[in-house]
């Protein structure tokens, strides 16, 4: 069952590695956002899709100044070599960006206003760090007040605190997503970078298999005096404040530097790509709560699993973006799922979470993951800041 008319189909999906942003330069900061959109363009060329077939291109980007402004989409494909009649487009939805140009690509394709489109997102927070476009609820008090906004980090710790989550129980799955990360397969789907004819980055920076509790444990916590706390008082008098605070840099997502593309498409467009689907989207929102709480990405993945029509027991991958440990144990708890089938390969605390990539990282991987282990549903959803979150169900043809 599809929440859509007319169905949509997953032709390919493929991702770059994340790579680390480090003080001195991480692995991608030499590599501009459109050229890493650019390099998975051309990879889905060479993986037999026919780029004139292409109707439209949307890319999700958090940030969308520097590199990432204007139009990184049109940049991209125009750098690819890509025929001049290819639209292209740039969503931002913060941390969400990525599945609403997703999303945004299955309704063009349901409604019939396009047969094939490719969606994603980038992010090169090397080049273009978080909030350097100076966004108005961070810089202006009243309307940080008027909006609610408070530093996600904050976010987390009293998501961790109103659900009971420990500093260890932070720790604990910290590790668990570092050595999941440590032993995750070589993916046929994560296209290596290169800056001209030189490989520079073929896996995913980050993950530690010797990583240890007792290690995590040393560490201090990042937002127990942070100024959000103010507004949080202000807002919710009741609310618990951790102690010294929570999540410490070891159970927050890494910044890095990355990129996701998917080719959605009609059932006609079999014919013009020359290959049969291999998944389809059957289930997809974008919710937003008032509350600083990490939850809305628990209500997103109820609209969008009522959408398809199918219950959370029918789940075999669930992609939940590690914004921080909470976000990720709080979905666990709320929807009753299984933590075996909850980021199977990791996720951003242990690789990063480069921001507008996210969601097309998130699918990719989930798509990996039901191949692997022949699989039928999965569920992808991601929270970010001023409450929103995003959902997409994906069910494997089989």
């Amino acid at each position: 069952m599809s929440q859509f008319a007319s169905r949509v189909f997953v032709y390919d999906a493929v991702r770059t590695p994340k790579a680390r942003v480090r003080r001195q330069g991480g692995t991608l900061a030499d590599v501009p956002a459109y050229d890493l959109v650019a390099q998975l363009l051309s990879a889905l060329s060479d993986r037999g899709l026919p780029a004139g077939a292409v109707d439209d291109i949307v890319i999700g980007t958090s940030t969308a100044v520097g590199d990432q402004g204007g139009n990184v989409a049109r940049a991209a494909a125009l750098w690819a070599g890509w025929p001049d009649d290819v639209g292209a487009g740039v969503v931002s939805r913060l941390c969400c960006s990525g599945l609403d140009a997703i999303e945004t690509a299955a309704a063009k394709v349901a409604s019939g206003i396009a047969d094939v489109v490719v969606a994603g997102g980038v992010e090169s927070m090397s080049r273009v760090p978080m909030l350097s476009d100076k966004p108005g609820f961070v810089v202006d008090d009243e309307l940080g007040d008027r909006t609610g906004y408070v530093t996600i980090g904050v976010s987390a710790d009293l998501t961790a605190a109103e659900y009971g989550f420990s500093r260890s129980d932070l720790d604990e799955y910290a590790v668990t997503s570092h050595r999941r990360a440590a032993a995750a397969p070589t993916s046929f789907s994560v296209v290596p970078v290169r800056s001209g004819a030189a490989v520079i980055l073929e896996s995913d920076e980050g993950p530690r298999a010797d990583i240890t509790l007792d290690a995590l444990g040393e560490l201090s916590p990042l937002f127990g005096d942070d100024p959000s706390w103010g507004r949080v008082a202000d807002r919710l008098p009741a609310a618990v404040r951790p102690d010294g605070g929570l999540h410490t840099a070891a159970t927050a997502p890494q910044l890095a530097d990355g990129a996701a593309v998917a080719v959605l498409g009609s059932a006609a467009a079999a014919g013009q790509l020359g290959r049969e689907p291999f998944a389809e989207v059957v289930g997809v929102a974008q919710t937003a709560v008032r509350s600083p709480l990490l939850t809305a990405s628990v209500v997103a993945a109820r609209r969008a699993l009522d959408k398809a029509g199918i219950g959370i027991e029918q789940l075999d991958v669930v992609e939940a973006n590690e914004s921080f440990a909470a976000s990720a144990l709080v979905m666990i708890r709320e929807l009753g799922l299984d933590p075996a089938r909850v980021n199977p390969v990791g996720g951003a605390i242990a690789t990063g979470h480069p921001l507008g990539a996210g969601g097309g990282v998130l699918l990719t991987n989930a798509l990996d993951q039901l191949t692997r282990i022949d699989g039928e549903y999965a569920l992808v959803t991601i929270p970010a800041a001023l409450g929103l979150g995003a959902a997409v169900v994906v069910r494997r043809l089989r």
